[in-house]
């Protein structure tokens, strides 16, 4: 008895739902990058940043969290668990070096140092998003759309969780302060210490180029006849095909566009007058609904497809229309406005990506989905750049000097940057609505290319290999069946 339900325990815990129940925990975790609105206004405050620096916080944040190729090569060759491990090793060390920093126990850390830390942190995301998701999608290829909106909302949903475990802890976080200080007195913390705290980062975040790389990773030739879509593509088939462009683009404009508006939120409500509080509730709001917008994105847009063969492209299109309303509403506030920014915004952010990696997965296949969900995604630092750092922080910048020009004063004469009243991010938001409708635009073409495709059944062979499966377990359960009764007839 003891031995059959070890066996059955073993059974369980190595089945594909469990699996599922354990990637809902994990996901539910690793979204820590969705509640930078929440400390960024200490960073800024502890350390003196104007929004422009803050920005470029945000920016490596954001390049931190989808530069994921390197989590996708190494999943190509190593087992899911160490990519697991390796992802949990970056997420403690960047996070609390950050923590050192802001608390004051890293002494005058340096921009780059602020941004390599907060780079290392949330790159960690990528190694659970390529664990989890390669393994999901592999065991229940057939429902990816519906599996992969649930798996990241949890994401989405991870940064209300925090929000609220932050607020409820928060005595305890300054109990924990008040024991480090008292240890300190007794122990001293030289810069070197620091330094090499940084250095075992960096180490730590490059150590699996030592196995990715050397491994039998195979540069294939592109043949003279390129794969149909939904057919397994080579990485590079995919990388240079014209539809991974249009996603590419549909990826710069419209999760760009959001992260700014993410990122920003803190700075967006206090310039408008809103008390810290409740600029926590706009965080909460946007992780609330950026969970029902890859949920529902997952569901709707798999009923679309089964029902009435629509593109899912042509979901992503609608999501970016959307997108465009949620900007114009932080450029042209009203009362209760933002509240309701929050809300489109979260939502629309989460719904692109969860379209975003079931488009990816069902154009070019599965073989080398790891490393291909996380080349889509690159295109969004880069639209966090040129949107948060280069547009968003610059005009802010400009607008609060002004301030202090009509009040005799200089950027010298104030620690921390800001600035106050609607006109403060108006001029962004203006251009990141306009660019969030050009991505609309760009997306109806992707619409077009692949509207035949998406009028056949697009999981034909999935649930052909399915149904093949269920043929095999059943005539071998029948002979096993069969061999018992005649083991039966000869005992008699």
């Amino acid at each position: 008895m003891a031995a059959e339900g070890i066996s059955f325990v073993l059974h369980l815990i190595r089945g594909r739902w469990f699996m599922l129940f354990a990637s809902f925990l994990i996901m539910s975790g690793a979204g820590a990058t969705y509640v930078f609105g929440t400390y960024s206004k200490s960073i800024k405050s502890s350390l003196g940043y104007d929004q422009t620096t803050l920005n470029l916080l945000a920016f490596f944040k954001d390049l931190g969290a989808n530069m994921g190729v390197l989590s996708g090569l190494i999943a190509e060759f190593t087992p899911t668990w160490f990519v697991l491990l390796v992802g949990s090793g970056t997420n403690f060390a960047g996070y609390f070096l950050i923590w050192l920093a802001v608390t004051g126990k890293l002494v005058d850390p340096k921009v780059w140092m602020m941004c390599l830390f907060i780079l290392v942190g949330a790159n960690s995301q990528n190694f659970a998003n390529t664990g989890v998701l390669v393994t999901c999608v592999n065991n229940f290829p057939e429902g990816r759309g519906i599996l992969l909106g649930l798996l990241k909302g949890f994401t989405g949903l991870s940064g209300a969780v925090m929000t609220q475990i932050y607020l409820a802890v928060y005595v305890l976080l300054a109990l924990f302060s008040m024991i480090m200080t008292v240890f300190e007195k007794k122990v001293s913390f030289p810069t070197y210490a620091y330094r090499a705290s940084a250095s075992i980062v960096c180490i730590l975040l490059f150590l699996p180029l030592g196995i990715a790389f050397p491994a039998k990773f195979e540069i294939e030739e592109k043949p003279k006849g390129s794969p149909k879509r939904g057919e397994d593509h080579s990485i590079f088939q995919a990388i240079f095909s014209f539809d991974m462009a249009l996603i590419l683009v549909s990826t710069f404009c419209g999760l760009g566009t959001n992260l700014t508006a993410m990122d920003n939120i803190g700075q967006i409500g206090e310039s408008l007058g809103y008390p810290t509080i409740t600029t926590s509730t706009f965080v909460s709001l946007l992780s609330i609904w950026n969970f029902c917008g890859r949920v529902f994105a997952g569901f709707v847009s798999e009923i679309l497809i089964e029902k009435h063969r629509l593109p899912r492209p042509l979901m992503m299109a609608g999501v970016l229309t959307l997108s465009t309303v949620g900007h114009l509403l932080i450029a042209f506030p009203f009362g209760g406005s933002l509240y309701a920014a929050s809300v489109i915004v979260g939502f629309c952010f989460g719904a692109h990506l969860t379209l975003l990696y079931t488009i990816i997965s069902e154009i070019f296949g599965l073989k080398h989905y790891a490393v291909l969900f996380n080349f889509g995604q690159l295109a969004s630092p880069i639209g966090s750049y040129v949107f948060n750092v280069r547009v968003s922080g610059t005009l802010y910048d400009r607008e609060a000097l002004k301030q202090l020009a009509v009040k005799g004063l200089t950027r010298e004469s104030v620690r921390e940057l800001t600035c106050l009243g609607t006109q403060c991010y108006r001029l962004p938001f203006i251009i990141t609505a306009a660019v969030a409708f050009f991505g609309a635009c760009c997306t109806m073409v992707l619409v077009m290319r692949t509207r035949e495709f998406y009028s056949g059944d697009i999981y034909q062979k999935f649930k052909e290999e399915n149904k093949r499966l269920h043929a095999e377990n059943a005539m071998a359960l029948s002979e096993s069946d069969h061999g018992e009764f005649s083991q039966h007839a000869l005992d008699k």
